[in-house]
């Protein structure tokens, strides 16, 4: 890599690069076109060479930006790509390595150029620099195409026309991470922007009408997780009769070793990324995941979000409804597929979130599966792992799961599914267990994990909810999820007794000095009340709905029965109490009857007889615990960030400068 980094330094120097960058206008028939675009160069993927590549590009930019204006030079470039791009197809189709392999140059170094414009320049200044044309004294000026668009046009019809092959896979990797860097002035904005330029271009005008080709072009990039070639069988043989740019400098299309580059955290950890195998597959994902998040604008929806939350399976042969011009079908089984195998990176969590959420054909098919198992286990792995994780990765695993737990089929079925040998749950071995009995255990670490460490109320709150969804369909518990719905409880009635004996010392001292506030234990006492009349109420709405299919809750609440001694006459608590009372005294009556020193067996025997006999008149009805999510408001303040954080930390060969980045803050990981 020595020689690479060498060479890379060495770019401000290039005869070319200053010959473009210089006070010359080139002409788009100019042959030195042919000799710049003629260069092998690899693309470096690790960043400390793409942190000198950003450099070099900026000392060449600097003098471009001063000259473009008199010379035009950048829309030269741009026309000169613009016009071999409209050969692209025929190329491909008849193995044209040269001309794809120049056209993909041409726009490797629009790209570098376009992103060191847009860290550095606002987007009216942008849109100046591919006005300007050579100044030829005595002409006038004559209305001219507006390049930008021509671009943007340009870029997406490369990617959805394009047929993906070794010789074209670079290019259209190169096309999508354009798409993504003319979108990047976002990351140089505190604030979201609602009324981008490019943002315009890409929701109105020509783009338009390839939006739903565009989002199912990314779509199938996304599944087909299409590798990179190995080298040697694409474009071009590394050349060496000289003339080129950067001579052993391969190109982005002549090696296959792509891998994903970490810089730091993003407010938090990074996720482990493994080597990117498909860099198309992953970046063509992250366009995906920008796109779906950009602003309305005033007078449109937008599009790319509607193509998202319309578009239906090759087998739905329903009418496409008229409201919805960017409907689309996509193989519904190929996603799923696709889906639960990525669950480790966030953008594919994410992607599962948005789909779940926003398009009712995709959570229809995915609750429909016989085989859930498939997407659940990677997402309840991703909350087992919470410690490595950073928290927006947790919370769309836990918005992913409270919304499978809103369909009471998901919630009978899971209970259905026995998994055999869990090798990643390792507080205990799990032979055997049903998926919805691992997924409470996990959902209880994950609250148990949250007490002792980020004391966070929406994570605790949207775990609970899950609970609480599913309570009511609870079949069969395993003994150990049942034993660990009674620690939580027992947890959180220590750490209530706890708070309450610091609130009565915290009191007492207060009355002798009125220097000091008080410590405000009255919230703090708020909050775990409500979290266990939560606990309360789940295993209340198990008991009166499926009491007979759980002895092993009603063994574990036997065993620890003392628990709930303190909570019968609590105020907050009397109503909830009542039922559980009921059966508490109800299978201790009979288990005395039975005499003492029983055996677990004979005790969950008894258990089993009683709740035959339990008068299920007695216990008093609840309304149905019931939680549905519902984004919060102004969504984009929390997607927005999360996706650029995305794009930064594991974008394929693309690096901005952390000092540079407006839109989050930095930290070292």
């Amino acid at each position: 890599m020595g020689a690479n980094s060498s060479s890379i330094s060495e770019l401000p120097e290039n005869e070319y690069l200053k010959k473009l960058s210089g006070a010359e206008p080139i002409s788009e028939n100019d042959p030195f076109w042919n000799q710049l675009l003629s260069f092998s160069f690899t693309t470096p993927t690790n960043s400390a060479d793409l942190k000198l590549l950003e450099e070099a590009t900026i000392s060449v930019c600097k003098s471009l930006v001063e000259k473009n204006p008199r010379t035009g030079n950048l829309g030269s470039l741009i026309k000169v790509f613009l016009s071999r791009t409209k050969e692209l197809k025929i190329s491909a189709e008849c193995q044209n390595h040269l001309f794809i392999w120049q056209a993909h140059n041409a726009l490797f170094i629009i790209c570098c150029l376009l992103k060191v414009f847009i860290s550095q320049m606002s987007e009216e200044e942008l849109q100046l620099h591919f006005t300007y044309e050579e100044k030829v004294p005595g002409s006038y000026g004559t209305e001219s195409e507006d390049l930008i668009e021509e671009l943007l046009c340009c870029l997406i019809q490369l990617i959805v026309e394009i047929p993906l092959l070794d010789i074209t896979y670079s290019i259209s990797l190169e096309a999508v991470t354009t798409l993504i860097v003319f979108l990047s002035c976002q990351l140089f904005h505190k604030e979201i922007l609602r009324e981008s330029i490019i943002h315009k271009y890409l929701m109105h005008g020509r783009c338009l009408p390839y939006t739903s080709r565009l989002v199912k072009t990314l779509l199938y990039n996304f599944i087909r997780q299409e590798r990179s070639p190995r080298p040697g069988t694409h474009v071009f043989q590394q050349q060496t009769d000289g003339g080129g740019l950067l001579y052993g400098i391969a190109s982005g299309v002549a090696t296959g070793l792509w891998t994903v580059f970490t810089l730091g955290g993003v407010g938090s950890k990074p996720t482990p990324q493994l080597e990117q195998c498909s860099p198309l597959a992953n970046q063509s994902l992250l366009l995906l995941l920008v796109l779906a998040n950009l602003t309305d604008a005033p007078d449109t929806p937008n599009p790319y979000r509607q193509a998202i939350m319309s578009f239906k399976n090759t087998q739905d042969s329903t009418a496409f409804s008229s409201s919805n011009p960017h409907a689309f079908q996509i193989n519904f089984n190929s996603l799923y597929t696709a889906l639960c195998e990525q669950q480790k990176s966030d953008q594919a969590t994410l992607l599962l979130y948005m789909l779940l959420h926003q398009n009712s054909n995709v959570r229809t098919y995915v609750l429909a599966r016989t085989d859930i198992e498939n997407l659940v286990l990677p997402i309840l792995e991703i909350l087992y792992h919470v410690e490595e994780r950073n928290s927006h990765h947790v919370y769309m695993a836990l918005i992913i799961l409270l919304i499978l737990t809103e369909d009471d089929g998901f919630n009978r079925s899971i209970h259905e599914v026995i998994l055999k040998n869990i090798t990643w749950y390792a507080e205990r071995v799990l032979t055997e267990i049903s998926l919805g009995s691992l997924l409470i255990l996990v959902v209880i670490r994950t609250i148990q994990y949250n007490m002792t460490r980020t004391r966070d109320k929406y994570l605790h709150t949207n775990c609970l909810a899950a609970l609480a969804n599913m309570s009511a369909q609870f079949r069969s518990l395993h003994q150990y999820a049942a034993q660990r719905i009674i620690s939580l409880f027992s947890l959180l009635s220590k750490k209530h007794n706890k708070v309450l004996e610091q609130a009565t010392q915290s009191l007492r001292g207060s009355l002798g000095s009125n220097d000091s506030p008080l410590p405000d234990y009255a919230q703090d006492l708020n909050v775990i009340e409500e979290v266990i009349r939560m606990m309360l109420e789940i295993i209340n709405s198990c008991l009166t709905n499926s009491l007979h299919h759980n002895p092993n809750l009603v063994y574990a609440l036997l065993y620890k029965r003392d628990l709930f001694e303190q909570f019968r006459t609590h105020p907050s608590f009397q109503d909830i109490m009542q039922n559980i009372d009921l059966v508490i005294s109800f299978f201790s009556s009979r288990l005395e009857q039975a005499g003492a020193e029983l055996s677990v067996e004979r005790v969950l025997e008894i258990i089993k007889q009683g709740a035959v006999a339990l008068p299920k008149d007695r216990l008093r009805k609840f309304p149905e615990l019931k939680f549905k999510y519902v984004e919060e408001e102004q969504p984009e303040e929390f997607f927005i960030p999360y996706v650029w954080s995305l794009v930064y930390n594991s974008a394929v060969a693309l690096y901005w400068n952390p000092h540079d980045i407006q839109l989050f803050t930095m930290d070292s990981g």
